[in-house]
């Protein structure tokens, strides 16, 4: 069975130096790291402490308001440096890779049940793959979803070929359908790409999504909201592609699985390609493959140039992303740079910009914003790129305001930071709307719950 939709409103912004379909394996990364951050609405309480021997597979934290909820490191070794910020807040557990025990867990598949897989899941720290809606947070192990989504579909610029990525991974990403189908009384519903689903037409036991359209139609809040909205006190679950493989191996082998497949992309890049690491790696073995633009300073960002995460440039990888972009820093001023006409090769959605003639075989950019933070007025410019059937202006408002009432009828159970990234790039007030929603999330939870 497949269901087709249609995505009119966004937009595909082409950037240069999107990886090639080329696999590589990472150099070897002397340390891997856990990010608290990476996990939102989680506050964690450490297990370890620094100079600790830890296994493969060993609970690193827990969240402090669920201790069943564990997080694992990816790899055997010695916790070198705990991390800290402000108010002595967590930022990085950085552990060194040693040889050393994994631990394994007993599987029994002859007798899985929602409830057994569950406890597996918590147990080896495999848990934390699945998020739910609403809010974006990590699924509560104590509910049963209205449906699991997994998203093959990804429209953000230079965002990876899940095609590609998983192609020596079939039989596992089956396997880990056929699990999470255990765990819900409809089928999983996959996301594809309605021109090329490739071997993805072929999973067994899987609901087809047939996706067609521009960013943020890649979204799983876009795709939800499209096929099956969320009413409250609906609860619906995200996994991400690669993670469906690595919970399949773990029901294999009885070990937490970290595989982590990275595009490497940005026009900073001199050799984009695909690259095979660990969850948490460091991010100079995967750039001393691919190497990147040393004459110039660069942005390194987990994730796409929409709503990834700036990280340095000797920083390590963040739990779920499966792309790295370098792109060139925008410290730089270009006079009259206001003026229309005048920078035709700087994509944007404006139509007093003749940019769109000249970006067919990708456009360069760089991080400057081209100007400041200035009045949020109405313009119609979100609602232009924004699919789903909120009003963006009104729920940020709302957000900035503290208003729940508000934000309750005006759609945040349905978003998460991200799908407002491209509102970011096109809104004329450069404001960050990403991060007034995760402000607005923060209250939900906090409020509500």
């Amino acid at each position: 069975m497949s269901v087709d939709i249609r995505i009119r409103k966004g937009a595909n912004i082409h950037l240069k130096g999107e990886s090639e379909k080329i696999l590589s394996d990472a150099a070897n990364s002397e340390t891997f790291a856990l990010k608290p951050d990476n996990f939102f609405g989680i506050i964690p309480r450490l297990i370890v402490k620094e100079g600790d021997k830890i296994a493969k597979g060993a609970p690193v934290f827990h969240s402090k308001k669920d201790p069943q909820i564990l997080f694992t490191s990816p790899v055997s070794g010695t916790v070198k440096k705990v991390i800290r910020g402000a108010k002595r807040k967590i930022l990085k557990i950085v552990i060194e890779e040693q040889e050393g025990e994994i631990i394994t867990h007993k599987i029994t598949s002859k007798s899985l049940t929602p409830k057994n897989i569950s406890e597996i899941l918590l147990k080896s720290g495999a848990w934390p793959f699945i998020k739910q809606r609403p809010y974006g947070i990590i699924a509560n192990p104590y509910m049963t979803p209205k449906a699991i989504y997994i998203s093959t579909y990804a429209s953000a610029p230079l965002d990876v070929d899940f095609q590609f990525l998983l192609k020596n991974n079939k039989e596992d990403f089956q396997k880990g359908i056929d699990i999470l189908n255990t765990m819900v009384e409809k089928p999983v519903i996959l996301s594809v790409d309605s021109s090329f689903s490739g071997f993805f037409e072929n999973i067994k036991g899987a609901e087809l999504l047939r996706i067609n359209g521009p960013h943020p139609a890649g979204n799983v809040s876009v795709q939800i909201h499209k096929h099956s909205p969320i009413n409250m006190g609906d609860n619906v679950w995200e996994v991400r592609p690669e993670d469906v493989v690595n919970i399949a191996r773990l029901f294999e082998n009885g070990q937490f699985s970290a595989q982590r497949t990275v595009a490497i992309a940005g026009e900073s890049v001199l050799h984009p390609q695909y690259i095979k690491t660990k969850i948490g790696a460091q991010i100079s073995s995967l750039t001393d493959i691919t190497g990147y633009d040393k004459s110039q300073q660069n942005r390194f960002i987990n994730g796409d140039v929409l709503s990834g995460k700036i990280e340095a440039a000797d920083g390590h990888l963040n739990f779920y992303n499966n792309l790295l972009t370098i792109i060139p820093e925008g410290n730089h001023y270009r006079m009259f740079g206001w003026l229309p006409f005048m920078h035709n090769k700087i994509p944007s959605l404006s139509k007093t910009s003749l940019s769109w003639l000249f970006g067919k075989k990708g456009f360069s950019v760089d991080t400057n914003m081209n100007g400041e933070e200035r009045a949020f007025v109405v313009t119609g410019e979100m609602e232009k790129v924004f699919p789903m059937d909120i009003y963006p202006m009104q729920l940020i408002k709302a957000c900035m305001a503290g208003d729940i009432e508000k934000m309750e009828a005006l759609g945040i159970y349905e978003v998460i930071p991200e799908d407002f990234g491209l509102i970011d790039y096109a809104n004329t007030s450069k404001i960050e709307a990403q991060e007034i929603i995760r402000e607005g999330i923060e209250l939900m939870i906090k409020e509500v719950g």
